[in-house]
């Protein structure tokens, strides 16, 4: 009976110290006495818990703030820079790598472009931008706390990357490669469930509970969030809908299937139709800059690839609105740079082939972070990782 009661002590003062701190961060600056009244503990309870924080420099005081009938109270507010966070999206034919405070705000940012490496020489240009920008994270408390990287394949819950079909990898331990290398934690994710959990957290979807996020650039990926929570499925490998089949005699996918979504409303296939219009560009990585240019100037073969393109975005997305019936549809990744010209083919077709009830209170709407979605959920994976940990208290419970 002893050893239980001193466990649950324990753990019902790590979940207190988790409430105390959480409160802190979401209204900071406030007072202590009013977390005690936001969370329901005595206000001594509140002090020694937020003592502990203070002394571990998550948060800090600052004030006085304004009087309600007697002393001003001291506010505190979230140390943000108590650590910093890298957020990767490792792409096709680019890495982008961000540096940021624990609330998401970037601090610095390096980017590479490539085509057509290894794995060898891509892990040569990632380590490069990690360790430029660990150089770049000012003196803090913890350091860089966590590397996030997102990338184009089927990730399982072990974080080990089965197959990137579009950067032809299979069964790539990356997480152990750069935890050995920079030894800080480091998390591995399907770069559309990095990207909707980046607009959830910074972007457009952060008013809506059940969306989805259709990452759309030399592939397809989509990312679920079904009642606020990421769902990733039975082993981690939900939302690969760019290798649904809408061409069930179509061309040959890199997956090693038929008429996958991604040939036909992708970079791939704007490549591909490029290519079929005889225009052509001495980098792929910026043909999609080159076809916007175009079409900015009335271009009749870049305008009718857009509206191609958008056609059969929407085919795919229609599927995937009949089966989820979201609040809420955004299309992010590199093509979103393309909206002014893909938007309205698109929605006339939701609009035409959607199931009716599935528009009701329905939204598709466009990032609001662009091309950082993925990195800055990979950011926020990692900083929400570290924070959990340090609020709910890092020490071994040695029970006697």
């Amino acid at each position: 009976m002893k050893i239980n009661r001193t466990w649950n002590q324990y753990v019902v003062k790590q979940e207190n110290k988790s409430l105390v701190f959480n409160t802190i961060r979401q209204d900071s600056p406030i007072s202590r006495a009013d977390i005690a009244q936001q969370v329901g503990l005595n206000k001594s309870t509140v002090s020694s818990l937020v003592s502990e924080l203070i002394n571990e420099e998550l948060i800090g005081e600052v004030g006085p703030g304004e009087s309600s009938g007697g002393r001003r109270p001291v506010m505190l507010f979230f140390n943000n820079t108590a650590g910093y966070s890298i957020g990767i999206d490792l792409g096709v034919n680019y890495i982008l790598g961000v540096l940021t405070d624990l609330q998401g705000n970037i601090l610095e940012q390096e980017q590479s472009t490539f085509d057509n490496l290894t794995y060898e020489e891509i892990l040569v240009h990632l380590k490069e931008i990690i360790q430029k920008l660990i150089t770049l994270a000012a003196k803090s408390p913890y350091g860089v706390i966590g590397i996030g990287v997102a990338v184009p394949g089927i990730v399982n819950k072990e974080e080990k990357i089965l197959l990137a079909p579009n950067l032809n990898w299979r069964n790539i331990s990356l997480k152990e490669e750069l935890e050995n290398r920079f030894n800080i934690p480091v998390i591995i994710e399907n770069e559309a469930n990095a990207g909707a959990y980046g607009e959830v957290q910074f972007g457009i979807g952060k008013e809506n509970k059940d969306i989805v996020y259709v990452s759309v650039g030399v592939g397809i990926g989509v990312g679920l969030i079904l009642n606020n929570q990421l769902y990733k499925g039975n082993h981690g490998f939900s939302g690969e809908m760019g290798h649904m089949t809408i061409d069930a005699h179509g061309a040959k996918c890199s997956c090693g299937s038929e008429g996958c979504w991604e040939l036909y409303a992708s970079e791939k296939a704007l490549l591909q139709l490029a290519k079929k219009n005889n225009i052509y560009t001495t980098d792929p990585y910026n043909l999609l800059d080159h076809m916007i240019q175009l079409a900015k100037n009335n271009d009749v073969v870049a305008l009718e690839t857009f509206n191609e393109i958008s056609k059969y975005l929407a085919i795919g997305i229609n599927n995937i609105i009949n089966s989820f019936n979201p609040e809420q549809v955004i299309i992010g990744n590199r093509m979103s740079a393309a909206r002014q010209w893909i938007e309205k083919p698109l929605l006339d077709s939701i609009n035409n082939q959607s199931l009716w009830f599935s528009q009701k209170d329905l939204k598709v709407d466009f990032s609001s972070l662009h091309t950082h979605s993925n990195a800055l959920g990979m950011a926020a994976f990692s900083a929400e990782k570290f924070l959990k940990g340090s609020s709910s208290g890092n020490e071994e419970m040695n029970i006697k």
